[in-house]
């Protein structure tokens, strides 16, 4: 055989290869890894096996050990899991970190391939830009967004850019100074939005994914009422809208977007709790579902998954609260295909499975409750 004949077999092997491994991570199914807050029974990010046909979930147990990982994302192709450690000191300097792992889709097992300062303390969410070359943090105790280089195999740099509001809140518990909650990028991948709780306001940056870098846009934020505490961020499926879930007033305000200038406007706001309650609770997740047409928020203390439709303004009207049938469901999932959702009751320890009207948007319980101990986050990887 010859050079070329040598050449052209190689070639032809390493696609067969890949090909082989792409049809491997096809046949394994879905994987749900769950994030937690580490204590002295629980240990790291554990996974399970979901039935996409049943909503089953089959535990595969502690797929890997690494400090209060508290909110994950993961690659497009599903091979790398990244995940926030929710610490307040890391290698001697006042930083939480941040972790990426190699998914064992057989197992659901988790090989760490590396791990870097977060660029403040106790960071909380993590989004990848479009390209997957940049991991945004929300860092609440720095009160700051920090963005990361991500190189081809899923390995870290050091933060290339750190980037925080200013100001504080009326809640002198809670709003005393800049709290980032969650990063995320627009579907077009030119503006990161970072969620300050702390100041009430929900920042724009400009975002160049050719050059990782991060400006204040013009305008360089949308304002929230006093004390209401945005928390978590999600755009609509037709780019269009957007919603901000606000922890401490246990509302969700809908923005207009205008994709261009970056310009968040504010077109209504609605509770998150029935009127008739009057007990402590705070928002926790907000997620659109795949359809677009619902909206759904977590309240920590009624303990529901609130239901609500769009209006064609932006604007929701409730469906239903839905008991997550234990406490303090603190975030939760849909799944891609919109037939399910996964809520993590942080204080019962437990995930509860629903599954999803797609006419109507309400939940019905499916199956038992699966046990994990103190889960604050649901990620769907396949």
């Amino acid at each position: 055989m010859n050079r070329l004949n040598v050449v052209l077999w190689t070639i032809v092997a390493m696609i067969l290869a890949v090909g082989a491994i792409g049809q491997a991570y096809r046949q394994a199914g879905w994987l749900v890894f769950i994030g937690t807050y580490t204590n002295e029974t629980t240990k790291g990010i554990y996974a399970f096996r979901f039935d996409e046909q049943s909503g089953a979930l089959s535990p595969l147990g502690l797929v890997a050990e690494t400090p209060s990982p508290s909110f994950l994302t993961a690659s497009a192709s599903g091979r790398v899991v990244f995940a926030v450690n929710e610490i307040g000191t890391f290698k001697g300097e006042k930083s939480g970190s941040v972790s990426s792992f190699a998914v064992d889709p057989g197992t659901g097992k988790l090989t760490e391939i590396s791990v870097q300062a977060s660029g403040g303390a106790a960071p909380c969410h993590l989004m990848l830009d479009r390209t997957g070359r940049y991991l945004a943090v929300a860092n609440y105790g720095g009160g700051n967004f920090a963005l990361l280089p991500v190189d081809a195999a899923g390995k870290l740099g050091p933060a290339k850019v750190v980037v925080a509001g200013q100001g504080s809140g009326p809640n002198r518990q809670r709003q005393e100074g800049p709290h980032g909650h969650s990063a995320v990028f627009d579907a077009q991948n030119n503006f990161l939005i970072g969620s300050d709780l702390g100041i009430d306001r929900v920042l724009v940056y400009r975002f160049s994914a050719a050059n990782g870098t991060l400006f204040a846009n013009d305008p360089a934020s949308a304002s929230l009422p006093p004390g209401a505490g945005p928390r978590h961020f999600a755009f609509h499926p037709n780019g269009r809208f957007a919603f901000s879930i606000n922890e401490l007033a246990s509302t969700i305000t809908s923005f207009s977007w205008d994709a261009q200038s970056g310009r968040l406007g504010a077109v209504g706001s609605i509770s998150t709790l029935p009127a008739d309650f009057h007990a402590d609770s705070t928002t926790a997740e907000i997620a659109v579902h795949p359809n677009g047409r619902f909206v759904y928020g977590s309240n920590r203390g009624h303990d529901s998954i609130a239901v609500f439709a769009m209006n064609a303004d932006g604007t929701l009207r409730l469906v239903e609260h839905k008991s997550t049938r234990g406490q303090t469901p603190r975030n939760f999932a849909i799944h891609p295909s919109g037939r399910w959702l996964i809520a993590a009751n942080q204080k019962s320890d437990t995930l509860a499975v629903f599954s999803i009207d797609d006419k109507t948007g309400a939940l019905a319980p499916a199956g038992q409750l699966a046990s994990v101990g103190s889960p604050v986050n649901v990620l769907f990887v396949r």
